[in-house]
């Protein structure tokens, strides 16, 4: 909570941070934040009989805030007029906000001590989720992770509307429109080539916020790149695997090991820690997952295997485009990912070819053993999409013109009744695995990122108090579950690829036109639905964009600038 979030994002380290804000200035720009007008005050006292209100006070002096150069104090409706007679002598203008526990955006002006919180995985969810708490106050923040180098692996994956907005609120939007690329339009097409829907995407499609497409690994190293700058390099610990938990009613203690290590070498460098909170973000063979539920298994096999690669070329259609081919059991994905290749004149083009291995009626849902980091022949997958041509590609000369393939079991695991645990809770794909249908996965998990971190503020004050951590990861978990339990049911009924499906089962032969076949309404209804269960329809996302504008200001000039 406060004037300006940014002033305290470090609080209790006596780092400095910029703000947009000109303490010299005698007049306050009106900005509008969720928990009111900010206002200058006037005259040397704070009348509380009307409502409540937060008082910060600027150095004249400086062009910083700081912890040891900012204070705020909170008064309620039966306060007596407040005397800010504790401000120092260079204590420049006041300034007061109307105060709202629950709409405010930040919670800088933390107790002391603060909750310690592990996170354990530092994939794309655990990072989001540092960088979502950092910015919400914390700053006794621990990410484990058990690889022990972090690298650009991986191939493409899709930022929605709806978790770039949080990026741009965590002050990552410029980093983010460096490295990818700000996505246009889909394109769904039948496996003839035939076109079944083109849609704009992101910007262009009337949203605040991008679409982004971008290369995971990239992704990954964006956000830990911020992680060490806003938190430190010395609280991400590569080389430590989870492997356990013990909590009783005033901590919680994670246990690691280091992974592959000789017989002998297994002691992590730091074996255990103990904090308030314990977030497992440690992905889809999560072990926290299997130490809650010991029965559950490995995750579940959809019976299609997916190739993937990249490979440097011409751009094709508008050079932001996606293209979508094909049916459930054959599909072929491919869009761009990079924005420094665009800036070159090419596109770094991601894609993927999908076939059903298993039969449908199969009821063996274990997934074949595969190892993602080894090259696979393209023979194995690439007769029957030799032939395949539709927006501006050849699916063959795409196989043909990648040096390595991988290959993915299309997995996911049933929702479970619950992710928290006492000071325990779950996190990203760890929580809720899903089919990569909808380009949705990476989204959610910074979904999860950012409401575990609101309501965990929400409990700043108190978290020392018996039941408060539980109640928090109890309050996320009640949000954030139901929603990605209906995303995982949704792609596992092929999302908005029905349309794919809708396409092929009518006209398996092909088509003139797309209407003569499946009307607009019902092709249009079947991405508006997905949309509404994944949280990114256009009206609520811009409507978010509005209310938080100012968020990411709080992390420079830079930041603050693609806010608006």
């Amino acid at each position: 909570m406060g004037l300006h979030p940014a002033a305290h994002s470090n609080a209790g380290q006596n780092a400095e941070v910029k703000s947009p804000l000109n303490p010299p200035s005698t007049e306050l720009p009106i900005a509008r934040w969720r928990g009111g007008p900010v206002r200058r005050l006037v005259g040397s006292t704070v009348d509380a009989s009307e409502s409540q209100y937060q008082v910060s006070y600027l150095s004249p002096t400086t062009t910083t805030h700081s912890h040891t150069h900012c204070r705020a104090f909170q008064v309620s409706r039966t306060s007596p007029p407040l005397q800010p007679s504790y401000l120092p002598p260079s204590a420049g203008p006041i300034y007061l906000q109307e105060y709202s526990p629950v709409l405010t955006p930040s919670m800088p002006f933390l107790s002391d001590p603060q909750p310690r919180i592990l996170i354990v995985g530092a994939g794309i969810g655990g990072l989001a989720t540092a960088l979502a708490l950092h910015a919400s106050g914390f700053n006794d923040i621990h990410v484990f992770e058990a690889s022990a180098v972090l690298t650009t692996l991986g191939v493409g994956i899709n930022v929605q509307p709806s978790a770039g907005l949080i990026l741009r609120n965590l002050g990552l939007l410029p980093r983010l429109k460096d490295i990818a690329v700000e996505t246009r339009e889909l394109n769904y097409y039948s496996r003839h080539g035939n076109t079944i829907i083109s849609e704009p995407r992101g910007a262009s499609a009337g949203y605040a916020v991008p679409q982004f497409s971008i290369h995971r690994g990239e992704f990954q190293m964006l956000l830990l790149d911020a992680v060490k700058e806003r938190i430190g390099a010395d609280r991400v610990h590569l080389d430590h695997a989870f492997v356990g938990y013990a909590q009783d009613e005033a901590s919680i203690t994670a246990r690691f090991t280091r992974r592959g290590a000789a017989p002998g070498e297994e002691q992590a460098a730091i074996p255990s820690m103990t904090g308030a909170v314990l977030i497992a973000a440690d992905g889809i063979n999560s072990t926290a997952r299997r130490v809650l539920y010991p029965k559950e298994g490995p995750p579940r096999f959809s019976g299609r295997m997916l190739w993937r690669g990249c490979v440097e070329r011409e751009p094709y259609l508008t050079g932001a485009s996606m293209v979508w081919a094909g049916h459930a059991n054959q599909k072929f994905i491919a869009y761009p990912i990079s924005g420094r290749a665009a800036r070159r004149g090419t596109s770094l083009v991601n894609w993927i070819a999908e076939l059903r291995v298993r039969d449908e009626n199969d009821p063996d849902l274990t997934p074949p053993p595969t190892d993602w980091t080894k090259r696979v022949p393209k023979e194995r997958f690439a007769g029957p999409f030799e032939k395949w041509s539709c927006g501006g590609l050849k699916m063959a000369e795409l196989i043909e013109s990648t040096e390595n393939v991988f290959e993915f079991p299309m997995c996911d695991r049933d929702p479970v009744d619950r992710w928290t645990f006492g000071r325990l809770t779950l996190l990203g794909d760890a929580a809720h695995a899903m089919y990569p249908i909808g380009s949705n996965g990476a989204t959610q998990a910074i979904i999860d990122a950012e409401t575990l971190a609101a309501r965990l503020a929400d409990i700043v004050g108190t978290w020392q108090q018996p039941g408060a951590v539980e109640g928090a990861l109890t309050a996320y978990q009640d949000v954030r579950l139901p929603a990605t339990a209906k995303i995982v049911m949704a792609n596992r009924g092929n999302g908005p690829d029905h349309v794919l499906e809708l396409a092929h089962q009518r006209a398996p032969d092909g088509f003139g036109h797309i209407y003569d076949v499946v009307p607009k309404e019902e092709l249009e209804s079947v991405g508006a639905m997905y949309k509404a269960i994944a949280g990114f329809e256009k009206e609520a996302v811009n409507q978010k964009a509005i209310e938080t504008e100012a968020l990411a200001a709080r992390f420079g000039k830079g930041a603050e600038g693609e806010a608006k």
